[in-house]
């Protein structure tokens, strides 16, 4: 399995040759009791649980582009999530999931910044969102690199075609939206290039207003087909954002409501309310509900991820529709 990550290495930053080049590959394990965000990217490959290899940015792009899967769906995942515990047995579920539906269309790629693993659900919250919020330099640089080798990659006779797919849970979808918008903000201030099919923002811990023409997450929509947003206003995990910004006064999270007025976000941004079944399958929390449901299957949540990916549209009811509350009757 392929990743990225802005966690701490033991092993310190990818070490340079003489002639400026990198000594890669190499092999490196996380420090894990360190949750400082690098600014730097490192590249790698999975090949087991605690057999990380970091390979570098064109190994790592030129095995995506020659793989065999028609589709790449990178994951970043939400707080309070190590890499073996949780951010990697997640991603193999997810693509076991894909893989169910057909196998090898698409591959799964964790992006994993660095969660904290304190006790007490409120600090660990708090230590996680300082660490989401300070991984935005890191992620703008892993889109820059792929700009760039998309340019130098893309030619006729070898195209970069394979759509690229986000699915950013919870607090995942903070370093999304500050890597969007540094990229924006440092390189490419007349906006962000449209590069990905769709965006799933599931449980998104950010502001309800955050895809508003003007704020902070207002690119995100620029860069992709179509931004899907699944929310549920009964996810407990929300409960220690509100207890860990109880200081704050503002709009609620994009999880609880979904978009605070859809027209005022751009026309490719979906709304679906999960509401009808988050906590059956993640119960009690109702916050991890965009994959199986409770006996184990494909979710309702996922099979809506699923045939966006597969369609290239995202299915409504009305097909016009821009929101629409998710319920087996759906699929009918």
């Amino acid at each position: 399995m392929l990743f990225v990550t802005n966690r701490v290495l033991k092993e310190g930053p990818t070490p340079r040759n003489p002639d400026g080049s990198f000594t890669l590959p190499r092999r490196i394990n996380f420090a894990l009791e360190n949750n400082q965000a690098e600014q730097s990217v490192y590249l790698c490959q999975r090949n087991g649980n605690g057999d990380y290899v970091e390979i570098g940015n064109r190994a790592f792009f030129n095995e995506l582009k020659t793989s065999s899967a028609q589709q790449i769906v990178l994951y970043l995942h939400g707080f309070s999530s190590l890499p073996e515990p949780a951010v990697f047995p997640r991603a193999a579920e997810l693509q076991t999931l894909f893989d169910q539906k057909e196998n090898g269309y698409v591959t799964v790629v964790p992006m994993i910044w660095p969660c904290d693993d304190d006790f007490g659900a409120v600090k660990d919250y708090f230590d996680d969102q300082i660490a989401a919020d300070s991984s935005d330099i890191a992620y703008a640089r892993l889109f820059g690199k792929f700009l760039g080798w998309r340019e130098d990659n893309n030619t006729l006779e070898e195209p970069c075609a394979k759509p690229i797919n986000v699915l950013a849970h919870s607090m995942g979808n903070r370093v999304l939206r500050g890597a969007i918008a540094r990229v924006v903000e440092y390189f490419l201030p007349r906006g962000f290039p449209l590069i990905f099919r769709n965006i799933f923002m599931t449980a998104a811990d950010v502001s309800n207003d955050t895809l508003d023409l003007g704020q902070v997450g207002e690119h995100i929509s620029e860069s992709t087909r179509n931004l899907v947003v699944y929310y549920a206003a009964d996810d407990l995990a929300m409960r220690a954002s509100k207890v860990a910004n109880m200081s704050v006064i503002g709009p609620v999270d994009l999880d609880t409501l979904g978009p605070e007025k859809i027209d005022k976000v751009a026309k490719n941004v979906y709304a679906v309310d999960c509401g009808d079944f988050n906590n059956v399958y993640d119960n009690p929390v109702g916050h991890g509900y965009f994959a199986k449901d409770a006996q184990g299957n494909a979710g309702l949540t996922f099979d809506h991820i699923w045939e966006s990916i597969r369609r290239g549209r995202v299915p409504m009811d009305p097909p016009v529709g821009r929101t629409v509350i998710l319920t087996r009757r759906f699929w009918r």
